[in-house]
């Protein structure tokens, strides 16, 4: 049993939509016990009581800001003039600057990512706007490269890029202590693991209860595939295995049930990976969740055994096999066996309960239509429990920038930078794999139809998906908001349309995923056959707003 720690009292505050889970701002007695701390520790602060605020914007409230808390974490004496402030992408960038004021903060730091730099942008240009005088300190991946390019980096006062454990804390002394700094964008050294204080304690218990947590047992990546950032890592550096499973057990204890691995390669060492297998088993419960990103061609008997022993909904493998084409693998400095990789997904499925989410990226250089559909259909009679669709993006920083011109690759200019063609991929092919991964991400990997989508695709998932993709974009043009009683009808109808001999087997099945999906409506009241619908006549269409106050 872990050591008992007392527990610092840390303000979060968590802004989204429909709950308030605001927080009183920071006391008079955390800004004088934050100047005694200091004293205490012979640190001249010429501030009489500074004030740091640390925020960012998650994309929804179930997840959780590690990146803060480590830096939180790591603020030493500075930590009780500190409050973290998460707030979610879809809140108004002046509603998130008035939460952020209210703490009356002398420094927000931002944590910035490719998920979050429009939002971020506008609340950072918005409290320059407001109150000038708030040094901005900004840090994360997406400014850690091409820094001086961007918008956000123009409104900030410091940008630190790299690993900002460490340097964030001497940043908010030296301005604290007003010693001069003479460049706006500073450099983290690298960080030794063994320096760092853990990040862990400052999960409140509303994370504990309500949200994911985010646990790293290394950081790094062997591996150098050229579209990660990850492949700018030497290598990958384990935390020490008797202080993390420490960690691991307090948690566990203070009742956290949902941890998410951010292992670039959780099962890169087989012996770590099993003692953290180990400890989790031996502490299974019903409602224990644990997330792990394996490499799939790395898995030896021994590890396959424990695997086998985990029960149903404990286990999820975000397993990334991004294309089973050897030349593009090449292209793309990535080394995978992929015969072993497809026997071990397989394996997996049939011989434990483990969730399977795999991977696949189009747009690579030198990936082609074909050879992407091949890909998907290798993928699909693996039989992984989802297949997530990416569209590659441009990363700031990673390597795939080097094909460029041989490939005569063309990214978006604006978030999140996805690929939109290269000499191999039009931008109206490009369009319709976006279409396909949409619909596949409704229809495949949502679990609404695992009745009916065996029976609809044939050993050419890809082609069959595809007809059914073009099928209800030209029927409705949408790709977005269409409620799921009206996709169950859109697919019976396609199906209809383009496989008829198909299409009763599938509606028989079709009630089997309605009848799971619990509607309120009756299966007898949907319309499943592709028969022209007579509409009703409105005098003015363009005033059928009006018209309806006047019925």
């Amino acid at each position: 049993m872990a050591e008992q720690i007392n527990y610092p009292k840390l303000t979060v505050t968590q802004v989204h939509l429909t709950e308030d889970h605001t927080s009183d701002a920071i006391k008079p007695d955390a800004i004088k016990k934050c100047t005694q701390v200091a004293q205490q520790n012979s640190y001249e602060i010429n501030k009489a009581a500074p004030k740091i605020v640390l925020a960012t914007l998650n994309a929804k409230y179930f997840h959780t800001s590690f990146g803060l808390r480590y830096l939180y974490a790591n603020l030493k004496e500075l930590k009780s003039c500190c409050e973290i402030k998460e707030f979610i992408i879809q809140t108004r960038a002046i509603d998130i600057v008035e939460q952020i004021l209210e703490s009356k903060p002398d420094i927000v730091g931002f944590g910035v990512y490719i998920w979050n730099i429009v939002e971020t942008t506008d609340v950072v240009s918005l409290l320059k706007v407001i109150a000038p005088e708030i040094k901005i300190i900004l840090g994360g991946p997406e400014v850690s490269y091409e820094t001086e390019q961007q918008v956000i980096v123009a409104s900030a006062d410091y940008v630190l890029t790299g690993p900002a454990d460490l340097s964030f804390y001497q940043l908010c002394k030296d301005i604290i202590n007003e010693a001069p700094l003479d460049k706006k964008i500073l450099n983290s050294k690298p960080v030794e693991l063994k320096e760092l204080a853990s990040p862990y304690q400052y999960y409140t218990d509303e994370d504990l209860t309500h949200r994911l947590l985010y646990v790293e047992a290394s950081r790094g990546c062997p591996f150098k595939c050229e579209f990660c950032l990850s492949s700018l890592d030497k290598t990958s550096v384990p935390f020490e295995i008797e202080l993390f499973l420490e960690q691991m057990d307090v948690l566990y204890q203070r009742g956290a049930r949902n941890f998410k691995f951010i292992d670039r390669t959780f099962n890169l060492n087989i012996n770590t990976t099993m003692r953290i297998m180990q400890f989790f088993l031996d502490r299974m419960t019903d409602n224990l969740y644990l997330h792990f990103e394996v490499v799939p061609d790395h898995l030896p008997r021994k590890l396959k055994e424990l695997l086998a022993l985990f029960p149903e909904g404990s286990l999820q493998f975000e397993i990334g096999i991004q294309t089973f084409n050897t030349q593009v693998q090449k292209n793309i400095s990535r080394k995978q066996n992929n015969a072993k990789s497809k026997d071990n997904l397989i394996w997996l499925k049939d011989n434990t309960h483990a969730h399977i989410h795999a991977d696949l990226i189009f747009g690579l250089p030198g990936e082609t239509f074909e050879s992407f559909k091949d890909s998907f259909n290798q993928l699909y009679h693996c039989r992984p429990h989802e297949i997530q669709m990416g569209i590659l993006k441009r990363l700031k920083g990673s390597p795939i920038i080097r094909h460029t011109e041989a490939f005569d690759l063309r990214f978006n200019p604006l978030p999140p930078f996805n690929i939109l063609s290269t000499d191999r991929v039009s931008f109206t092919t490009m369009q319709r794999i976006n279409r396909f991964a949409r619909y596949w991400d409704m229809i495949g990997n949502s679990g609404r139809f695992k009745y009916a989508l065996p029976h609809m695709l044939s050993d050419e998932p890809f082609d069959d998906f595809m007809a059914i993709t073009e099928w209800i974009f030209n029927k409705t043009g949408q790709i977005h908001k269409i409620n799921l009683k009206k996709m169950f009808e859109l697919i019976s109808q396609a199906v209809e349309a383009l496989f008829l001999e198909k299409h009763q087997l599938v509606i028989e099945k079709i009630e089997l995923d309605y009848q799971a999906a619990k509607l309120k409506s009756l299966f007898s009241s949907l319309n499943l056959y592709a028969v022209p619908q007579i509409e009703s006549v409105v005098k003015n269409k363009s005033l059928q707003r009006q018209q309806r106050h006047m019925s």
